[in-house]
């Protein structure tokens, strides 16, 4: 069994020691679950109140907290506690499993299809006529790569991703399981007795180090791409509708919503359940709280929230204002009254 000490752990993290320097962990826990074997952290001050009544001989702890270690524990201070709390749980993580190279007997691969010898092919696979995969990549068990497809190098399809015709990944692209690439973007013409199909027949682009996570739809633009730029994290249950422009290092956390043809600049985080209007600019920078309508465009560098979305500070006013409706009601109530 693996084995740290408070010494080992302050060094790794480029921490210092507070308290007790002879603690040892063989493992890691939150603090509400930590044995004394383990090493925990605090990451957010909600929990703060946790620290002491934990068990966890070692937590990893921000420089302005003031509790000292009880004895026989030890904190470490470190800038930022989650980050250090994660190079701890990669010691003790499980061996990363990688799978090799070669094509499964039951997949199926078009004999047009470039698949490089290093590249991992899983069961039942499919790969279609003209597709293009990267050296280095792995297409998990169960999974779609339609016509015409380009994978760069290195990506991880998880078993039963679908990417489909002439969709274009870069390098080091990730997708989850059961996530869709390239369907067709929501285009109707309404009519009478039925409504008309408006053809789509763009592409979808995911640019170098861009990762969807689970159950994700990224709808193939109507003419041109759907195109999200180079290090965007998408998470689960998400759904980004044709021609939608996103841009560098943005955080699209579960059930956002995002409708045709916004643009969404860069370094912006959209909160969950945010819902994003079609033809909508967001710039760079923009953080959207949880459960905003965001029907306009916002400038840059904007905190918003509340439907509609307006800024953060306005959004704060007028809930404090609807907490004080009622006794409003009751005064003009009173007044109307002659009381």
């Amino acid at each position: 069994m693996k084995k740290l000490t408070s010494t080992q752990i302050a060094e790794i993290t480029d921490g210092t020691i507070a308290g007790d320097d002879s603690c040892t962990i063989s493992g890691v826990a939150a603090l509400q679950e930590a044995e004394p074997c383990h090493l925990s952290f605090l990451g957010n001050t909600k929990y703060k109140p946790q620290v002491l009544p934990s068990l966890a001989a070692i937590v990893i702890v921000p420089p302005d907290f003031e509790p000292d270690a009880p004895e026989g524990r030890c904190w470490i201070i470190a800038e930022n506690p989650s980050a250090a709390f994660s190079i701890i749980v990669a010691e003790f993580a499980p061996p990363e499993i990688v799978f090799s190279a070669g094509i499964h007997p039951t997949a199926v691969v078009d004999n047009s299809a470039r698949v490089p010898e290093d590249v991992h092919v899983g069961a039942h696979a499919v790969i279609e006529a003209d597709a293009k995969i990267g050296a280095g990549s792995t297409i998990g068990a169960g999974s779609y790569i339609g016509h015409g497809c380009v994978l760069g190098e290195n990506c991880r399809l998880h078993p039963n991703v679908t990417v489909l015709a002439r969709c274009v990944l870069g390098n080091r692209v990730v997708v989850h399981s059961s996530s869709v690439v390239g369907s067709d973007g929501f285009g109707f013409i309404p009519g009478v007795q039925s409504h008309e199909k408006i053809p789509q027949v763009g592409i979808v682009q995911l640019d170098n180090d861009v990762e969807l996570g689970s159950n994700v739809s990224v709808d193939r633009a109507r003419f041109g791409r759907t195109w999200i730029k180079a290090g965007t994290k998408v998470d689960n249950l998400v759904q980004i509708a044709h021609n939608v422009v996103i841009g560098e290092r943005c955080f699209i956390v579960a059930q956002v919503g995002i409708a045709g043809s916004s643009v969404i600049g860069d370094n912006v985080i959209l909160a969950g359940q945010v819902g994003v209007g079609g033809h909508v600019t967001i710039g760079d920078s923009v953080v959207a709280l949880g459960r905003a309508a965001v029907w306009g465009d916002v400038e840059p560098g904007l905190q918003v929230g509340g439907e509609p979305a307006i800024p953060r500070r306005e959004m704060l006013r007028q809930k404090a204002c609807l907490k004080r409706l009622p006794d409003l009601v009751k005064r003009v109530d009173a007044l109307e009254k002659g009381e």
